[in-house]
């Protein structure tokens, strides 16, 4: 099979990833091989293949926001057949013992392991998963608009519901990348008023289009208080201001998996009146399975970016620069 293979963690302007010929997995007890048709192309692989997220599995094939047709099913397997349509997403699997896994916290395990991280994921025409940790994709979406919600709509989603925002209330999103432009949709449906602040003209006029009542620069002060704001872009410095934009007893949600360094904090200022501020931290299968279900009843419509698999590295370059509107995905 054909895959993006890192050897080297590097800056994605050198081109870390090559395209090589690699044996075809072979399925072991209670996994199924599937046939890749799409890769969303998320901002954790570039985080990965950069070398900003510690000690991945190398060689490594990143990608986890993978779709495709399942073709061989391993042994211990009943609920996955062949033929069947699925999703592979970060999470891939988890201790099943320990206090978080038994307490509805299995994206906490320290054992857990990731896709395209700890092990090979979907920048190639093959995959393997654990069958529980397979997605069956709704048949309402195609291949393209079903990957980004594999990633940017289950953690966008893991964020909102973090983020304590309720139906009807104020809610800040910054930065308005692949994530966030799935995590407006359904802010809307929930009757939100959804305030944006974005550095890209673009982003900008996209979150315009999907509805945002305010959209503003990236530390621009909003309007009016917010209860509850998501900072999806991995910028430290936007923590203080967010926080400012906040009424009395929101919360305010970092949704990143790595960070730039967040400067100190005035208690009085940025913090007092029991303002919030918590991580996201992966997801758990529950949260796929409640996204995919709200997905399909909004319905959701990521818009997408098509890049052939042998052009991930300039996929992760655009996304880096923020060249594009919405989500990447790599076509096998």
């Amino acid at each position: 099979m054909k895959a993006m293979v890192l050897d080297k963690t590097s800056a994605v302007s050198s081109h870390p990833l090559q395209l090589r010929d690699q044996p075809l997995p072979i399925p072991k007890p209670g996994h199924v091989l599937v046939r890749v048709q799409v890769c969303g192309v998320c901002r954790t692989d570039l985080h990965v293949v950069e070398g900003e997220l510690p000690d991945p599995t190398l060689p490594l094939i990143p990608g986890h926001q993978a779709v495709g047709t399942v073709v061989q099913v391993g042994s211990e397997v009943s609920e996955i057949k062949e033929g069947d349509r699925v999703g592979i997403a970060w999470l891939q699997g988890t201790c099943g013992q320990c206090e978080f896994c038994t307490s509805g916290r299995e994206n906490l395990c320290l054992n857990a392991k990731f896709t395209g991280y700890q092990v090979n994921g979907g920048y190639a025409e093959y995959a393997l998963v654990p069958a529980r940790f397979a997605y069956p994709i709704p048949s309402i979406f195609s291949d393209d608009e079903a990957a980004p919600l594999l990633c940017a709509g289950i953690i966008g989603y893991r964020a909102l519901r973090l983020s304590n925002i309720k139906p009807g209330q104020r809610l800040g999103l910054y930065g308005f990348g692949a994530s966030a432009h799935i995590t407006i949709q359904i802010a809307r449906h929930w009757g939100c008023e959804v305030y944006v602040s974005s550095l890209k003209q673009e982003h900008q006029e996209l979150a315009r289009q999907l509805g945002a009542v305010w959209v503003g620069g990236a530390t621009e002060m909003p309007p009016d208080k917010l209860q509850g704001s998501i900072i999806f872009a991995p910028a430290g410095e936007l923590v203080p201001p967010a926080l400012r934009a906040l009424d009395r007893g929101g919360t305010l949600a970092l949704a990143g998996i790595h960070m730039s360094p967040i400067p100190s904090l005035d208690y009085d200022r940025d913090v007092f009146g029991e303002r919030v501020i918590r991580s996201v931290s992966a997801n758990t299968r529950q949260d796929g399975i409640d996204l995919l279900h709200e997905a399909s009843v909004i319905p959701i419509k990521p818009h997408t970016v098509r890049f052939p698999l042998e052009e991930a590295n300039r996929a992760l370059h655009e996304l880096k620069a923020g060249s594009f509107q919405g989500a990447a995905v790599l076509t096998m």
